[in-house]
């Protein structure tokens, strides 16, 4: 292959990467043997990752970084990705140290290249060779739930094809002792119904007898200024398809994160440990919808749903109370119900409807963020402008404060709906370089399975790039769109930001961004002012207005 016609991957920074060729694999499963035996010789596990991703990459780090009582490091780590276009680029930046995902956590960085480069025990690899070497393989590959229809998950459908080929190929390789860990979120019964299954006849067609040790083990992590905490430090719950296997994954857990301050909790069989995950984020999906209608409730009728809520957190047993914000965003959220539908349906071959409130609530927060859309106009319209002829800046697109993932964002959502309404739109981020939803949005996440599906006018998006530079996103903006609580937002002053927007402007809060002051400020130069859930933003602008005599 030449030069010229060698594909490449790109990483969010632009720096380009020329994949693996042929001869490549044999030069890189040699540098894997000499590590693995040196390592063998310390008298270390062989850990294997696959997948470094926003769960795969820091859960590397965190193993590697494991120590016993003595001090003494006692895994060494392949963090494992396949040499595609879209994630290549991942592997030259773990093995030198660079941490292929951003957050706010500074630990993310530090442990990373501790590892890498201090304690040698952390390197990355583009070759399935990796997990003939492993004693441990942790599964961090995406299990998507694909919706046919927005706000309509029951004629969704689970991705299970990554998953499968990723079985097969770690038990075409794997030694018949390595335990097999499912750390992603599946829909419940794949371990027992899919993995198991997989593993079981692949180990036969290779002449081995022996029962597989699999087990599984959802990851709790959240992307932000504890990122590595809610791996390490926090509560988890495992189980294994056999006593052997349960042992192995309760040790394994017991080495590499802080299992004496968050013990683990073992459950008997791993449909337990899956269902727990979907259970978890189905009722926090269900909390925030409920949240939805009330939301509105206060909106139109002079309620700051704000205040309201932290009222009700003083009283401890409602202290979980939340504000949905501009649509419910994240890999879990807005997808992990269906799992369970898709499951109960396809895995257990139950055909009876049973689901009920589960894909309301899933429904709810996928509408909401059309909302948003919706305030954007009706601020526009009080300040005689139609979104049609309108440039509109957002500000934030990643899912929740201060971390850079944008999966499933209610940003995302905003932006379609603001774009097929005909409005021009830019975007501003401190945390994300590449918006690869907008970017990629033919073949991302897959072919045919963009939001963008969901809209009209979407074709000029894939041109969208999101800015670093708040300074040069806001002028000529006729709107601001508030979606996310990134600090930075949090301290804007209204002075400034008329400024820069060279005179009044729509300004929408889809997060509760905005105090009673800044509210109040931004009337009080001229602009219009829109609050997801505050009611009471109106009673404010008749303040200002009276004060100024009419």
């Amino acid at each position: 292959m030449s030069e010229e016609a060698r594909q490449v991957s790109v990483s969010p920074e632009g720096e380009v990467f020329p994949l693996p060729r042929p001869e490549d694999f044999a030069r890189e499963n040699q540098r894997l043997a000499e590590l693995v035996a040196e390592q063998r010789k310390l008298g270390r596990q062989i850990v294997v990752v696959m997948g470094v991703g926003f769960v795969g990459a820091v859960m590397a780090a965190v193993v590697a970084d494991s120590v016993d009582e003595q001090g003494r490091p006692t895994k060494f780590v392949i963090g494992m990705q396949r040499p595609s276009t879209r994630s290549y680029w991942k592997i030259p930046y773990l093995n030198r140290g660079q941490p292929p995902v951003k957050a706010e956590d500074p630990e993310v960085e530090v442990v990373i290249a501790r590892c890498v480069k201090e304690k040698k025990t952390l390197t990355a690899s583009f070759s399935y060779d990796a997990l003939r070497h492993a004693d441990v393989v942790v599964v961090d590959v995406q299990c998507d739930y694909s919706k046919e229809a927005l706000a309509d998950v029951a004629s969704g459908s689970v991705e299970m094809g990554a998953l499968e080929e990723s079985l097969k190929i770690i038990a075409e390789h794997i030694p018949p002792e390595c335990l097999v860990l499912i750390e992603t979120t599946v829909p419940p019964g794949t371990t027992e119904y899919v993995a198991y299954p997989i593993i079981k006849k692949t180990f036969r067609a290779r002449g081995i007898e022996s029962e597989p040790l699999l087990a599984h083990s959802f990851e709790r992590v959240m992307p932000g200024r504890e990122y590595v905490r809610s791996i390490r430090d926090f509560w988890r719950v495992c189980s294994g398809i056999n006593q052997a296997s349960r042992e192995k994954v309760v040790q394994f857990l017991s080495d590499v994160i802080n299992v004496k301050d968050y013990p683990l909790t073992v459950l008997d069989r791993p449909i337990e440990s899956e269902t727990t995950k979907i259970v978890e984020n189905s009722y926090r999906a269900t909390i925030l919808a409920f949240m939805d209608e009330w939301s509105t409730f206060a909106e139109r009728n002079g309620v700051d749903i704000v205040k309201v809520i932290e009222a009700i957190r003083q009283r401890p047993t409602h202290s979980n109370i939340m504000f949905p914000g501009p649509g419910i965003g994240g890999y879990c959220l807005p997808k992990d119900g269906g799992l369970g539908m898709w499951a109960y349906h396809h895995l257990m071959g139950f055909q009876q409807p049973l689901f009920q409130m589960t894909p309301l609530a899933i429904n709810i927060n996928d509408r909401r963020a059309l909302h948003a859309a919706e305030l954007v106009r009706d601020a526009l319209r009080n300040m005689g402008r139609i979104v049609a002829a309108s440039e509109v800046v957002v500000l934030g697109a990643a899912y929740r404060e201060d971390v850079g993932d944008t999966r499933y964002s209610g940003s995302e959502l905003v932006v379609r709906k603001l774009a097929e309404m005909g409005a021009e739109v830019r975007v501003h981020d401190p945390y994300v370089l590449r918006w690869w939803e907008f970017e990629k949005q033919d073949t991302y996440p897959a072919p045919g399975k963009s939001r963008a599906r969901f809209f009209r006018n979407q074709q000029e998006l894939s041109k969208l790039r999101v800015s670093q530079n708040l300074e040069e996103v806001l002028p000529g903006a006729d709107a601001i769109v508030l979606a996310v609580r990134h600090k930075p937002y949090l301290e804007l002053d209204p002075d400034w930001v008329v400024e820069r927007c060279g005179g009044p402007v729509a300004v929408v809060d889809c997060f509760a961004i905005l105090d009673d002051a800044r509210i109040r400020r931004y009337f009080e130069l001229g602009c219009e002012v829109k609050g997801m859930g505050r009611g009471h933003v109106k009673r404010i602008k008749d303040e200002v207005r009276e004060q100024r005599g009419g």
